[in-house]
C-alpha cells in the first residue's frame, strides 16, 4: 500500500508535477520533457492505470480516498492528500473531479510497427487543438478504428484536456508520429493503405461513393480545422473524398466530420 502523505504548503517540491496546469504552453514543454502526464478523475485515472501506464503519484482530497481505495492499495507511488483549496492554489483551477494522478509516459511505438496489424487508420495532419484531438481519439475507440498516426505538428495527445475528453480513450487506440510529413505517407500506401483524403472540395468523391468499408486496408486523412489537409497531403491521397452537407453547410467541426468519416470506414450504412 502506498504512503498516504498530509501536504499543507502548496510550494511543497512533492507537488510539483501538478503546478500550473492551466499554462497550456508551459504544459505543452514541460510534460514531454520530463516523461508526465496528467489523468484527472477516476474515470480516467483508472484507464490509465489498466492501460499499463505506470503512476508517479496521486493527489487526492479526503473525500475520494475511500472511492479509490483500492488504487490506493495497490498504488507503489506516493499519495498526497491535499485541501481543494490548496489543489487549486497548486493546479490553477478549481479540481472539480477531486483526483489527479501524474502519470509517466511510455515510449511511442514506430509507425511501421502500428501499421503491420491495422487495416483501419485514422492520419491527423496539423490538429493541434487539444479538444479535436481528444474527440477524434474518443471516435476512433467507439468505431474500430485501428490506429491513429499524427503529423509532428499534432497536439499531443496525452494531455489532460485531450485525455479528459477522450475519457481515456487516448489509452486504447495506439498512436505514433508520422515522420518525416508528409513524405511518411508513403509507408502507408507501401502497407497496402489507400489514402483517402477527407476535404469540403464539392468536386471530391461522396463517401459512401468511396465505400471505404468495402476497402481490405484504408487510411483516413484530416486536417486542421479550418485550414484543412495541406496542398501536400492532398496530393499523396489516393482519393479525395467529401461528407456530403445539406441546408448550406459547408463543413463539419473536424471531431464531428472524423466520428462521421470513421463510421463510414469500419461498418458503412446499411444495405451499404
Amino acid at each position: 500500500m502506498a504512503d498516504v502523505l498530509t501536504v499543507d504548503d502548496p510550494d511543497d517540491p512533492r507537488l510539483s508535477d501538478y503546478t500550473g496546469l492551466t499554462d497550456v504552453e508551459l504544459r505543452r514543454r514541460r510534460e514531454p520533457a520530463e516523461g508526465l502526464f496528467i489523468a484527472e478523475g477516476e474515470k480516467v485515472l483508472r484507464r490509465a492505470l489498466q492501460a499499463g501506464y505506470p503512476m508517479r503519484s496521486l493527489l487526492l482530497s479526503a473525500k475520494w480516498l475511500d472511492a479509490l481505495a483500492d488504487v490506493v492499495e495497490e498504488a507503489d507511488a506516493p499519495v498526497y492528500l491535499v485541501d481543494p483549496a490548496l489543489a487549486e492554489q497548486v493546479t490553477g483551477y478549481h479540481v472539480h473531479r477531486g483526483a489527479l494522478a501524474s502519470m509517466q509516459r511510455r515510449p511511442l511505438p514506430d509507425a511501421a510497427e502500428l501499421l503491420a496489424a491495422a487495416r483501419r487508420v485514422a492520419v491527423l495532419e496539423s490538429v493541434n487543438d487539444h479538444t479535436n484531438i481528444g474527440a477524434i481519439f474518443r471516435s476512433a475507440a467507439a468505431l474500430g478504428m485501428d490506429a491513429v498516426l499524427l503529423s509532428p505538428d499534432c497536439a499531443d495527445p496525452l494531455y489532460r484536456r485531450s485525455v479528459k475528453v477522450s475519457m481515456g480513450a487516448v489509452f486504447s487506440v495506439p498512436y505514433a508520429r508520422l515522420t518525416p510529413w508528409p513524405q511518411g505517407l508513403a509507408a502507408l500506401r507501401e502497407s497496402g493503405c489507400r489514402l483517402l483524403a477527407l476535404t469540403p472540395d464539392g468536386e471530391a468523391v461522396p463517401l459512401d461513393e468511396a465505400a471505404p468499408h468495402r476497402l481490405e486496408r484504408v487510411a483516413l486523412m484530416l486536417g486542421a480545422e479550418g485550414s484543412g489537409l495541406s496542398p501536400k497531403a492532398l496530393a499523396a491521397a489516393d482519393t479525395r473524398v467529401r461528407i456530403p452537407m445539406a441546408h448550406g453547410v459547408d463543413s463539419l467541426n473536424v471531431g464531428a466530420a472524423a466520428a462521421v468519416a470513421f463510421y463510414a470506414v469500419t461498418a458503412g450504412r446499411s444495405g451499404a
